[in-house]
């Protein structure tokens, strides 16, 4: 783990980002410090982490990164730790499997479902009740047109970000009444870098606005849900999707 600080605010609120070296967490750490939260910056990549600790420190925000594989229970547990009293946490990190239906092994299966689901369970699990106790928090969880829509090929990817919107939920049910608010986005197709640009853009058409988004647009729809512009929100599983699951 590695950190840098800049003595911003004697007291700024920290955000926790999964996945937070490339595509939409990216995004939205670097959004998040924009908006003047020292934010946790996790990966398992150290040099992009530094990376976007470093792009954040330049542009006078505080960062730091901590490295956890989100498969490994015992990795999030530590990541539980290094959160603290965060005041928001955005899981985003996770990974995407897409192929027909038989051609998934057990293997990956579980991994998916260990990374995209079991780690924001737990995690919620560890910070949301220090949340409560403190009255306050936002927590984000990043679901998908694909957990609301059948896409051929998606079935397993699909139904881990259907799991987050129903957690989402379940969690606003559970912490709101303590003040913490819950909440989910679910993006359509997304240039991440890491998709295959081709398919993204193939998506993109079947959306109403005829076109894939950019990161930094759904960064911008996280932290709104993450600000206090967001106050009476809870509960929701905002579409950030070009439209495509409106009509």
């Amino acid at each position: 783990m590695s950190e840098q600080r800049l003595d911003l605010d004697s007291h700024p609120q920290t955000a926790l980002v999964t996945g937070a070296t490339s595509g939409i967490g990216r995004a939205v750490a670097l959004k998040l410090a924009d908006d003047r939260f020292a934010v946790l910056v996790h990966g398992r990549d150290a040099a992009r982490g530094e990376q976007t600790v470093k792009e954040i420190v330049s542009a006078g925000g505080q960062a730091r990164f901590v490295a956890a594989d989100l498969g490994s229970a015992v990795d999030v547990q530590r990541l539980v730790d290094e959160a603290g009293d965060a005041d928001v946490l955005v899981n985003n990190g996770g990974f995407s499997w897409f192929g027909p239906t038989p051609e998934l092994d057990v293997d990956t299966f579980d991994a998916l479902f260990a990374s995209n689901v079991r780690s924001a369970y737990f995690l919620v699990a560890g910070i949301a009740p220090k949340m409560a106790a403190r009255g306050g928090g936002s927590i984000i969880n990043l679901s998908s047109m694909a957990g609301q829509i059948g896409l051929a090929g998606g079935a397993a990817y699909g139904a881990t970000k259907a799991c987050l919107a129903s957690l989402t939920r379940s969690w606003a049910a559970e912490f709101s009444p303590s003040g913490v608010r819950v909440n989910a986005i679910a993006p359509g197709p997304v240039y991440t870098g890491g998709s295959d640009p081709a398919l993204i853009e193939s998506l993109g058409t079947t959306t109403l606005l005829d076109r894939a988004a950019g990161p930094e647009e759904i960064a911008e729809v996280i932290a709104f849900l993450a600000s206090p512009k967001a106050s009476y929100v809870t509960g929701a599983v905002v579409a950030a999707d070009g439209g495509r699951t409106a009509v």
